[in-house]
C-alpha cells in the first residue's frame, strides 16, 4: 500500500523500518471508533462549507459501507498497512477517488489517534465498569447470606478478632466499589474532544469542534491544541485505576488461595474454577486465583511502561506515543478475562461455616472482649491487659481456651472475674457487640449491604 506522506520521499521505505513503524496490528480494534470519528469530521466539513456537501455525504456513505463490510467479514484489514488511520482513508479513496482524498482536509493523524484511542477506551471501560459493578453485586449477594458467620479477623495473618464473613467479604465491596468511581473520574476526565487540535498548532479552515464534540458524545473540546495531541494522561489514569483494581483482586484471590487450603479449609472452590496435578491425584488447585494474582504485575507493569514512556518527551507528538495503545488496551484487556473468570469462581464456591467457628474459637480472638469485661467492672485496661494476656499464656500452657477455663483459675489472675465472663467472651456476643457504624454486628453489615445495593442500584456505568 502506497504511503499517504510518499511525496516528501524518493525512495521506498525499507521493508523492515515499515514493520517496525507499523501499528496495524494492535490499532486495528480502533476501525469502528476510526470511522465513526471520521463520519463526524466529514460531516463538519460539509456543513461549513470545507467541502461540498455532496462530497461529505459521499464520504460519510462510502465510510458506512466500510464499517459494513468490516462486521460482516466482506473486507479485511490490509496487515501490510501502516495503521488502521491509513487503512481506511485508503480504502475510502479506492472506493470514491478524489473524493475520498479529501476526508483529511482539516485534520492530522494527530489528533485523529488521540480521538480514536479516547473513544475506544470510553467504551471499553464502559465495559470493565459493567463488570465491576457485577462483582461488587455478586459480593453482596454471597455477604448477606453470612451476616451470622462467625469467623476470625486477622492482623499479620495471625487470628486477631471475631467477625462475620459478610464483613470480611464486604471489605473488598467497598474496594471495587472504589475502583468503580475511580474509572468514572477518569473517564469523565476524558470527555473532551481532540479533533481539530491538527498536527499541534489547530488549523486555518473555519472547523466547528463543539458539532463535532457533540456528534460523537463528549462534553466539549481541549482547550489546547498542543495538549490535545501530545496528552496521554487518560491512559495512564485509567491504567492506574485498573492497576488499583487488580491489586484488590489479587488480595482477594490470595485470601481465596489461603482459605480453600487444607490448613484454613473456609471455602471449597468449584470443580470448574480448580484444577489438578499431573503427578499427585490428591491434588485441587486454585489456579484461576492464581492467574488472577500473577496477571496483576503484567497490569501494573503496563502502567509503568505508560508512565516510562511518556517522562521524558517534549511538546507535540512524538513517535514513542504509539507504544501507549499496546500497553493501555493489554491492561483492559487482562482485567476484562480477570473479571469475568473471578465472578462465576466467587459465586460457584462452597463456604464452610463449621470450619471458619472452629477456627475462629482456637485463637483466643475474645481476648479483647475478656479485657473490656474488665474494664466495664472498673479495673484500668492496661491492668485488664495484663490479667487477660496471663489467663491466654496459662491457656496455651494448658491446651485450654478461654471459655473452658475454670472461674477459678480466672479469679486466681483477678477477683472482679464472675460467672458472667462467659456470656461475654460467647464468639456470637463479641461479634454481636461490635455494633458501631461500619462494624462486624449482623445488624451493621446487613445496613452495608443494604447501602451497597442502593448505591449499585443508582451508579450509571456510562
Amino acid at each position: 500500500m502506497a504511503k499517504m506522506w510518499a511525496g516528501r520521499f524518493s525512495k521506498e521505505e525499507d521493508e523492515a523500518v515499515n514493520d517496525f513503524n507499523s501499528s496495524i496490528a494492535f490499532d486495528q480494534r480502533m476501525a469502528v471508533q476510526d470511522i465513526k470519528g471520521s463520519i463526524a469530521h466529514a460531516t463538519m466539513l460539509g456543513a461549513q462549507g470545507i467541502i461540498a456537501q455532496s462530497e461529505a455525504d459521499a464520504i460519510c456513505a462510502g465510510l458506512s459501507s466500510i464499517l459494513e463490510d468490516l462486521q460482516s467479514g466482506a473486507l479485511s484489514i490490509d496487515p501490510t498497512a501502516e495503521d488502521i488511520h491509513m487503512f481506511v482513508e485508503a480504502e475510502l479513496t479506492a472506493r470514491l477517488g478524489d473524493t475520498g482524498k479529501r476526508l483529511h482536509t482539516a485534520r492530522s493523524r494527530n489528533d485523529q489517534v488521540a480521538l480514536d484511542v479516547r473513544m475506544y477506551l470510553r467504551d471499553t471501560v464502559k465495559e470493565i465498569k459493567t463488570l465491576t459493578k457485577t462483582l461488587v453485586e455478586t459480593i453482596c449477594e454471597i455477604s448477606s447470606e453470612h451476616t451470622h458467620t462467625v469467623m476470625s479477623g486477622y492482623t499479620h495473618l495471625q487470628r486477631a478478632q471475631p467477625i462475620t464473613f459478610a464483613h470480611h467479604l464486604m471489605a473488598y465491596a467497598q474496594m471495587f466499589y472504589r475502583d468503580l468511581t475511580r474509572l468514572s473520574d477518569a473517564t469523565a476526565r476524558m470527555d473532551e474532544m481532540p479533533l481539530g487540535s491538527g498536527a499541534l498548532a489547530g488549523t486555518t479552515y473555519p472547523i466547528d469542534r463543539q458539532m463535532v464534540a457533540k456528534l460523537l458524545g463528549f462534553s466539549g473540546v481541549t482547550q489546547n491544541s498542543l495538549d490535545g495531541v501530545s496528552d496521554r494522561d487518560f491512559c495512564i489514569e485509567i491504567a492506574s485505576a485498573l492497576s488499583i483494581l487488580m491489586m484488590h483482586l489479587s488480595r482477594f484471590c490470595e485470601e481465596i488461595i489461603l482459605w480453600c487450603s487444607w490448613e484454613f479449609k473456609f471455602i471449597e472452590l468449584d470443580d470448574a474454577y480448580a484444577t489438578g496435578s499431573s503427578i499427585m491425584p490428591q491434588k485441587k488447585n486454585p489456579d484461576i486465583a492464581e492467574l488472577v494474582r500473577g496477571k496483576t504485575g503484567r497490569v501494573i507493569g503496563d502502567l509503568v511502561t505508560l508512565l516510562t514512556m511518556m517522562k521524558g518527551l517534549p511538546l507535540a507528538y512524538n513517535k514513542d506515543m504509539q507504544e501507549d495503545k499496546e500497553a493501555v488496551f493489554d491492561a483492559c484487556d487482562t482485567v476484562i478475562l480477570c473479571v469475568k473468570t473471578f465472578i462465576p469462581m466467587l459465586k460457584t464456591m462452597t463456604v464452610l461455616p463449621e470450619n471458619m467457628r472452629r477456627a475462629a474459637a482456637k485463637g483466643f480472638i475474645n481476648a479483647t472482649d475478656c479485657a473490656d469485661y474488665l474494664v466495664k467492672k472498673g479495673l484500668p485496661f492496661r491492668d485488664a491487659y495484663k490479667a487477660v494476656g496471663t489467663l491466654v499464656a496459662h491457656c496455651i500452657r494448658t491446651g485450654e481456651v478461654l471459655e473452658t477455663l475454670p472461674i477459678e483459675e480466672y479469679k486466681d489472675v483477678c477477683d472482679l472475674f464472675a460467672d458472667d465472663v462467659y456470656d461475654a467472651i460467647n464468639l456470637d456476643t463479641c461479634v454481636n457487640g461490635r455494633d458501631v457504624e461500619g462494624g462486624p454486628a449482623p445488624a451493621r453489615v446487613k445496613a452495608q449491604i443494604e447501602a451497597m445495593q442502593k448505591k449499585l442500584a443508582s451508579y450509571d456505568a456510562e
